[in-house]
Order: structure tokens, then sequence, then C-alpha cells
């Protein structure tokens, strides 16, 4: 894990809004859906604040709440009160102590091909660098204690997971390797529904466990 000081509240947060702009750009999220988040300290973390718009973040936009198994996510004085999915992220951190980073976006390529039950696969060298194993579970209520307990658990062998009908979770030690397998995470659902559509339900790239990130 990284050390308390060299964690840059600031400059973390930054790189979170910096990611929300260019994830709506791109479409992998619409609206005041998803949330991002990462550690500030040993012992909290900052996430968007419930209603934000990812690409209109500001520093203001961010609580603060503790890794504390009884946190219960309410706003601090003065504070923006924390997204309706907090506990995705919480439960995240507990389970990935070496997780800095939490993203929680609704790329729709991903999501589409994991609610129809078919396996996202990695078609090149980036997708399975990045990528790894690819985590799917089943569909819990937003901001539910069961979404978050079974996504964190499938963190904890995984850093992506995608629930299905709804989005995926990315974990990294930084903001940019996170945000690169969310990408590539889209990229990949992109890739293996042409792959589909050109009649092709196999073709994977070579050797897949020796490139694992």
């Amino acid at each position: 894990m990284t050390d308390t000081a060299h964690r840059d509240r600031d400059a973390r947060i930054a790189e979170l809004i910096a990611v929300g702009r260019d994830a709506v750009e791109r479409g992998l999220v619409l609206a005041s859906a998803g949330n991002l988040s990462a550690r500030i300290s040993d012992t909290e973390f900052a996430v968007t604040g419930s209603g934000t718009w990812l690409d209109r973040l500001t520093p203001e936009d961010f609580a603060v709440l503790t890794l504390d198994p009884d946190e219960d996510g309410s706003a601090r004085d003065g504070g923006a009160k924390p997204s309706s999915e907090w506990k995705l992220h919480h439960h995240a951190y507990r389970a990935r102590p070496d997780a800095e980073v939490v993203l929680h976006l609704h790329p729709r390529n991903a999501v589409v091909l994991a609610s129809l039950g078919r396996e996202i696969r990695m078609l090149t060298l980036d997708h399975a660098y990045y990528l790894g194993r690819i985590a799917v579970v089943p569909f819990f209520h937003n901001g539910s204690e069961e979404l978050a307990a079974t996504a964190a658990d499938a963190l904890r062998d995984s850093n992506c997971v995608i629930m299905q009908h709804h989005g995926c979770s990315v974990v990294a030690d930084t903001v940019d390797m996170a945000y690169r397998r969310a990408l590539n995470l889209e990229d990949a659902a992109q890739a293996t529904a042409l792959a589909l559509q050109l009649g092709d339900e196999t073709t994977v790239f070579p050797d897949l466990g020796a490139t694992h990130a």
C-alpha cells in the first residue's frame, strides 16, 4: 500500500475529476450515474457526492468517509453527501488493501455482454495485460449491502468486476492504472461484440496467463 505521506489528496481528486470528464465524453457513464474514489489516508477515502455529474466535478463534490467497518455513510459537517453507491467503494477497499483507487462506471458494451451471459474475451495484448481476469456478478439493487459485498468478494481475485444490468468497478494502485483498466474493459467488450458479429466465438489472445498485469 502507498504510504500515507505519499498520498496527495488534492492531486488525487484532481485526477479523478479529469477521469470523470473523460469518461462522460467517451460514453462510459451518463449524467449522474457512476462514482469515483481514492484513498486519501490509511483510514479514509474520498468519493464523489450524491447526484454529481462526473463531467462537472469540483473538489467540493467529494465526500470523505472512513474505512471503519461501522462507517454509515453520513455526510461530515459542511461536506458533500456521499454517493448512494459509497458501499461499493468501502467494501472494495476493505477487500483489497492494495487498492488505492476504485472507479465505478457504466460501460454499455461490457454491461450488455455480461447481462446476456456472454464472456468478454481478451483479443489484444492490452486487453490481456490490463485486465487479466474479468469477474461477473448477478444483479443486486443499487446501493445495497448485497451488491457491495458480492462485488468486493469478486475483486479479491480480480481487478475488474462487472455487475449484470448495472455497471463495473475497477481497482488499481493509481488513478491512471484504474482508468486504463476501465477503458480496456469496454474496448475488449466492443472487440468481443465485433468478433461475435463475424461469427467467431472462440478466439482469444494467445498465452493469456503469462500477460496478467
